[in-house]
């Protein structure tokens, strides 16, 4: 089923089709074009950050009201602070050269011709989130650089947020002379499914769930569209014999740090077991005055009875809070074999003072992204570089790794003859 199960919903299948007409037209816009779009943007958000906190403050009552639980609370928060970086990505995603038509070399030449390959959009994206309104935000302005129409379709707990935010760049974009159609939100009062919008397979050239894993399962369940998963969470370290207790430390607590969403956050630990037991207690007493809770495995919650008991469902799941479980493993073999079935895939870390170690550990690890002596820390605006990210990938399918600029594009591929035949 494609196009028939929006049918009952003609509103609904109205935003969709007119994202895509809207691709056809938007994709040869020119870059100075779409960079004038860009800085729109960032100054209508700047004009209206008053009225989008306070659509913010209402959706924040209404889910306090709901028990909606803290995690999705403090997505939900916005505050100027974070008004204000999304501005900054925005102007900074303008300042950047135009990644399309970048012509690349072609993989094979045709005789009596010339091939080459150019960087094109994708058409439409689909970005179906919870709460993180200021997510929608960034997500259109990677769109618009890229010349892709994006859909937003955000949670029900953000629907003031995310319709402030929505009509804010809208009209920014129709000012400027963008197609319209180009950004398209579907507000939760139309009650068009999830499932009746990654379905639409026709329209829609890539779907990105972003949010808790229920709801990135949910969509990759659903979808005939292809789907980029984005991870968050679940991240692994390995502490070997050589490693610093204090380089473990901070690299766990700095993990942690990216806001709102903890997307590389550190969550389990695997310890090689000649480890000194006065290094664990020291280790654990520090995070713990970080207000860190500690877990165990049940060999170190027989040692130390004060941990608590880490279940063997917890080793593959997310807590996307301040919460850590360790483990103990005999060598580095038996780490990477761990890590590589209940990891999440897109961030996972070694701390060693052995070469050989941490080539071993780079090459064995079948994730997206490892780091050696190194936080994963995830940064959406890295003060360094010209990246800006979305967010990160553990898949091997459409893109893995961080999310940017480059993975809402596609290749073609051209061959120009020499003469007419």
């Amino acid at each position: 089923m494609t196009t028939d199960s929006l049918n009952s919903n003609s509103d609904a299948m109205a935003v969709v089709e007119n994202a895509y007409r809207a691709s056809l037209v938007f994709a040869n816009t020119k870059g100075v074009e779409r960079t004038r779009a860009i800085e729109a943007m960032a100054n209508a958000l700047a004009e209206a950050a008053d009225d989008i906190l306070e659509a913010n403050t209402l959706d924040l009552e209404a889910s306090r009201e709901m028990a909606v639980p803290e995690l999705i609370l403090e997505w939900l928060k916005l505050t100027p602070e974070r008004i204000q970086t999304t501005i900054q990505i925005l102007e900074r995603l303008a300042e950047l050269s135009d990644p399309m038509r970048r012509v690349m070399n072609a993989p094979y030449q045709v005789e009596h011709s010339q091939s080459y390959s150019q960087l094109m959009p994708l058409g439409v994206i689909a970005l179906v989130y919870e709460a993180l309104p200021d997510l929608g935000a960034i997500a259109a302005g990677l769109c618009v650089k890229t010349g892709n129409c994006l859909i937003l379709k955000g949670g029900m707990y953000a629907t003031h947020s995310n319709a402030a935010i929505a009509q804010t760049l809208q009209g920014a974009l129709e000012k400027v002379g963008m197609p319209p159609g180009c950004l398209q939100p579907i507000p939760a009062e139309m009650g068009a499914s999830t499932r009746d919008l990654v379905r639409q397979d026709k329209y829609v050239n890539l779907v990105i769930p972003y949010g808790r894993p229920s709801l990135v399962q949910q969509v990759i369940r659903q979808a005939t569209a292809p789907v980029l998963k984005s991870a968050m969470g679940n991240c692994y370290l390995y502490w070997s014999p050589t490693g610093s207790m204090d380089l473990v430390r901070k690299t766990i607590a700095d993990s942690h740090q990216s806001e709102p969403d903890p997307v590389n956050a550190i969550e389990k630990v695997l310890i090689h077991r000649n480890q000194k037991p006065s290094s664990l207690t020291m280790l654990w007493n520090t995070l713990q005055e970080k207000g860190f809770e500690i877990r165990g495995d049940a060999q170190l919650v027989e040692e130390f009875p004060e941990l608590t008991l880490a279940e063997n469902s917890e080793w593959g799941t997310p807590y996307l809070t301040k919460t850590v479980a360790f483990k103990v493993v005999d060598n580095l073999e038996m780490a990477i074999a761990w890590l590589n079935q209940y990891s999440s895939g897109h961030a996972d870390c070694i701390v060693t003072e052995s070469y050989q170690e941490s080539c071993q550990f780079a090459l064995g690890v079948n994730s997206a992204s490892t780091y050696i002596n190194a936080s994963p820390r995830f940064y959406r605006y890295p003060k360094q570089g010209d990246a800006i990210f979305l967010g990160m990938s553990n898949q091997k399918g459409h893109r893995r790794g961080s999310i940017g600029l480059e993975t809402l594009t596609t290749v073609k591929h051209i061959v120009q003859g020499y003469r007419a035949f």
